[in-house]
């Protein structure tokens, strides 16, 4: 009897597609899911019948609780080698092995550049003037060239951004908890002297943080209030990260110009979801990762995974 494989979250019904499944399919039945299952108990009856699960990034978490609804599973792979929803010590208890696949930060960097240069030049309200019969010109575009870029953050997502802002003309600078000035040197960026500093002074503010317990909640009401009204956030790391009520607060006072968000505290976002109509808001449905050179990548390593487990010498193992 072949093992039962279920790939979550394939919105775009492209898993099937971005890698060549061959080498497990003779031993490995692969059902695909497009629809997203909202609610733990949804997700472990979806997954009673399978042994072996396929799930992007972060989307969905894997607490003990779940696991241990999930008696058939032997093997859980994750895009990416860092997942923070997966409860590993659980997922060791009862006899789950956890793989990870190879990822690349290019992606979201695009995005990061992407968010940024909509809110500066007001594209989104612009293009929709412009093809539903709208005012010719609505808004003065904000410029990148001179003014301060401040990341949160500069491991590898934002070094990249770094040197996109450098090419525009920017002055950069940076600030974390354990970013050294030799960091900084190296990227060519200044050193805030503190996360206070930089949100005062900065004309755009982006997130390239890891989530954990130090950066939950790091940019919360105090924070948001140091930033200049002329100011734009853009976040496309984690929800968290960002308090997101505070945010709400500020984009509805018009505190700050506004915000470019890729990462939300619910996803996919309930229909009724005050991101969904905030104003000053430019969000995407958590597209960082999301392109075809990366989906090829994932999923390829996935079968690989698949391939090796099968074979009794697991590869890119997590936790």
């Amino acid at each position: 009897m072949k093992l039962r494989c279920a790939v979550l979250d394939d919105y775009q019904s492209v898993a099937s597609t971005a890698a060549d499944w061959s080498p497990v399919t003779d031993e490995v039945e692969v059902v695909c899911f497009a629809q997203h299952f909202a609610t733990e108990d949804e997700l472990a009856a979806a997954l009673a019948e399978f042994d072996i699960v396929v799930t992007l990034r972060e989307r969905v978490p894997f607490p003990a609780r779940l696991i241990e609804r999930l008696p058939r599973l032997r093997l859980l792979v994750a895009s990416g080698m860092r997942n923070s929803v997966i409860d590993h010590a659980a997922a060791a208890l009862h006899g789950v092995t956890v793989c990870g696949t190879a990822s690349t930060v290019t992606p979201p960097v695009e995005l990061t550049w992407a968010l940024l240069l909509g809110l500066a030049r007001g594209i989104v309200a612009e293009s929709g003037a412009l093809r539903e019969g709208g005012p010719w010109q609505s808004t003065v575009g904000a410029d990148l060239h001179g003014r301060r870029l401040g990341l949160l953050g500069l491991g590898k997502i934002g070094g990249r951004v770094a040197a996109v802002g450098l090419a525009f003309g920017m002055d950069v600078v940076a600030w974390s908890r354990n970013l050294t000035q030799e960091r900084a040197d190296e990227v060519g960026v200044g050193l805030a002297a503190s996360k206070e500093e930089l949100l005062e002074s900065s004309d755009f503010v982006s997130v390239h943080l890891v989530l954990g317990e130090r950066t939950r909640g790091l940019v919360g009401a105090a924070e948001l209030a140091l930033m200049r009204p002329t100011a734009y956030l853009v976040n496309t790391s984690r929800a968290a990260i960002v308090d997101q009520d505070a945010l709400l607060d500020v984009l509805a006072r018009g505190a700050i110009a506004g915000a470019g968000v890729d990462v939300f505290d619910v996803e996919p976002l309930p229909a009724g979801h005050p991101m969904r109509t905030a104003p000053r808001l430019l969000a995407t449905p958590h597209l960082g990762y999301v392109t075809r050179a990366n989906y090829a990548t994932y999923y390829a390593h996935a079968v690989q995974d698949i391939r090796a487990y099968l074979d009794g010498a697991p590869v890119r193992l997590l936790g």
